[in-house]
């Protein structure tokens, strides 16, 4: 069993197909049949199931997958840390809640550039849950996202301290306003957002029922649904304030128990650090350079925040 046979077989895995994995390798099919033949040879176990679609992983490839994931990324952290010397550069891939990159980390982002300008930064936004399961698979090196998080092949630190507040139509004046309809529409990402969760949580404390789950991929469009009075959604309040008015809103605070929420950056547990990773975490630190955009020291007037134009 050799490492590029483990790479052709997770080609395989990700595809499920002989002919889509040969196309990510840039090889032929009948390169990646051969190599998943010897595979199955040297172990004596039979890796994916063929059909008309293409090819299903059997329980032994499930089993074998991880292992495979883990000797690559051994071998291309080994690389790595033999030919990239001390100095920061190269590819660094980092993920972030859309909120965070709005809020926290865009002027960082550029300090961070204008510092290191060998390293090349990429940037995915996504929800918590997508971000934690790209970490795991070695897809980002590690990633902004809220917590709490708890995961043995985990590291997390704090990076920001968030204060929530529930968004809702100019109509509202106070939760006890909702209470008293007894339900609601909320207005969220997709699933696998935490900040969904907290707001559904938060509900629910007080027996407001949700009516429906509305799910959008723009913060533009959920503003705008909430400003016309057709349900509620849950933000940081510093994003609200950060940004000039584009929607009448209503901005109801919540107790600081409700209300605070840890963002952390987290990474793998046993991953090997590179100099660019290093000097990111050094450089986009919370003291390292000021927010991304001034916040207002005061709340703005009849109760209303201003909505950000784009996150």
């Amino acid at each position: 069993m050799q490492s590029t046979d483990l790479e052709f077989f997770m080609a395989v895995s990700r595809e499920a197909s002989i002919g889509g994995a040969a196309l990510k390798l840039n090889t032929a099919q009948s390169n990646v049949t051969n190599r998943i033949k010897k595979l199955e040879a040297d172990l004596g176990v039979v890796l994916f199931e063929r059909h008309s679609r293409g090819v299903k992983p059997t329980a032994a490839a499930e089993r074998l997958l991880p292992f495979a994931a883990e000797v690559s990324r051994l071998l291309r952290e080994a690389r790595f840390s033999v030919t990239a010397g001390d100095a920061p550069r190269g590819p660094l891939l980092i993920g972030a809640m859309e909120t965070t990159m709005a809020l926290r980390l865009s002027g960082r982002l550029v300090h961070f550039s204008r510092l290191y300008p060998e390293v090349d930064l990429s940037l995915r936004t996504g929800t918590t849950a997508e971000l934690v399961e790209q970490v795991l698979h070695q897809e980002l090196e590690g990633a902004y996202v809220c917590g709490p998080i708890a995961h043995p092949r985990l590291m997390a630190r704090r990076a920001f301290m968030e204060d929530l507040a529930i968004v809702a139509g100019p109509d509202v004046a106070s939760l006890d306003t909702i209470v008293e309809r007894g339900h609601a529409n909320i207005y969220v990402f997709r699933r696998g957002c935490s900040y969904r969760q907290r707001l559904e949580q938060i509900l629910a404390r007080r027996g407001i029922a949700v009516a429906r789950t509305l799910e959008y991929g723009s913060l533009d469009a959920i503003l705008a649904c909430v400003s016309a009075g057709m349900g509620v959604t849950l933000l940081p309040l510093d994003l609200l304030k950060a940004r000039r008015p584009a929607h009448d809103l209503s901005v109801l605070r919540l107790p600081e128990a409700e209300a605070q929420v840890e963002t952390l950056f987290i990474r793998r547990a046993q991953a090997y650090v590179s100099p660019a990773l290093t000097a990111f975490l050094g450089s986009v630190d919370t003291g390292a350079t000021p927010p991304a955009a001034p916040v207002p020291s005061e709340e703005p007037p009849n109760g209303t925040a201003p909505a950000p134009s784009q996150v």
